[in-house]
C-alpha cells in the first residue's frame, strides 16, 4: 500500500508538500476542522461530490486542497492537481489542435480533480466553454475540488458569460461542500510578526536613525554634526 500511495502522490502533481496536520486551524477559525476531517476520509469522492474552497489570497486554500488530496490518496483514490490557468490553457490548445477529446479524457480519469486558483485571471468565452465540457464530463461521475478567490456570485465576471458561469455552477453546486474562509493572509501575518509590516499592512518605513546612517557618506567623521 505504501508503494501505491507513493506512486499516486507522484502522479497527482501537487504544487507543494503539505498535509492537514500542518494547517493552522487556530489562525483560521472560519475553517470547520471537523468538516475538513470528514472531507479527508474521501467519502465525498466516493459520492461524486464537489468541494469549493473560497476566500481571499493567503488564507490557506491551496494548503487545504493539497492536504485533502493527499488524504484522499491514502484512502485509496486517484487524484490530479492542476491550476486553473494550466488546465484551461491545455484544453484550449487541445481544442485548437483537434485533440480536445484526448485531454478531456486525461482530466476525467482521476477520481478527484483539484483545480487551484480559479478567478485570479479572467476566462475567455472559448475557454469557458471547454471548461464547461470538462465539468459536465465529471458531473456525478468524478469529484472536483476547486479553490477560488472569488465568491460564486462573481463568477459571471470571471467567465465573461453569465450563462456559462451559471451552467458550471449548477453542476458544481448540485452535490457540493462549500467552505468560505475569512481571515488574514498567513504571509501578511508572518511579515507583521517579523516587524516588516505596519498594522495597516503597509511596509514599515526605516527609522530616522537608520535612514540618516544610510545617507551619511562613507568618509564622514562620525563625531562631526552635519
Amino acid at each position: 500500500d505504501e508503494r501505491r500511495i507513493e506512486m499516486a502522490l507522484g502522479l497527482a502533481r501537487f504544487s507543494m508538500v503539505r498535509d492537514l496536520t500542518g494547517y493552522d486551524f487556530a489562525a483560521q477559525p472560519a475553517v470547520d476542522k471537523q468538516q475538513i476531517r470528514e472531507l479527508a476520509t474521501g467519502r465525498f469522492v466516493a459520492n461524486g461530490e464537489a468541494v469549493l474552497l473560497l476566500g481571499p489570497p493567503g488564507v490557506g486554500k491551496t494548503h487545504l486542497a493539497v492536504g485533502i488530496g493527499r488524504a484522499v490518496i491514502t484512502a485509496g483514490y486517484t487524484v490530479l492537481f492542476t491550476t486553473a490557468t494550466t488546465l484551461i490553457a491545455q484544453l484550449v490548445k487541445a481544442h485548437t489542435d483537434g485533440r480536445l477529446e484526448e485531454r478531456l479524457l486525461h482530466f476525467t480519469k482521476p477520481k478527484l480533480l483539484i483545480i487551484d486558483e480559479l478567478g485570479y485571471l479572467p476566462v475567455e468565452p472559448d475557454a469557458a466553454h471547454v471548461l464547461f465540457q470538462l465539468v459536465s464530463r465529471r458531473y456525478e461521475r468524478g469529484s472536483i475540488l476547486l479553490t477560488s478567490n472569488r465568491a460564486v456570485s462573481e463568477w459571471g465576471d470571471v467567465f465573461g458569460d453569465p450563462v456559462v458561469a451559471t451552467a458550471i455552477l449548477d453542476r458544481l453546486l448540485h452535490h457540493s461542500h462549500v467552505l468560505t474562509i475569512r481571515g488574514e493572509s498567513y504571509r501578511l501575518r508572518e511579515k507583521r510578526r517579523a516587524g516588516l509590516l505596519g498594522t495597516t499592512g503597509a511596509p514599515v518605513a526605516p527609522s530616522t536613525s537608520s535612514t540618516a546612517r544610510a545617507k551619511r557618506s562613507p568618509d564622514a567623521n562620525p563625531g562631526v554634526n552635519s
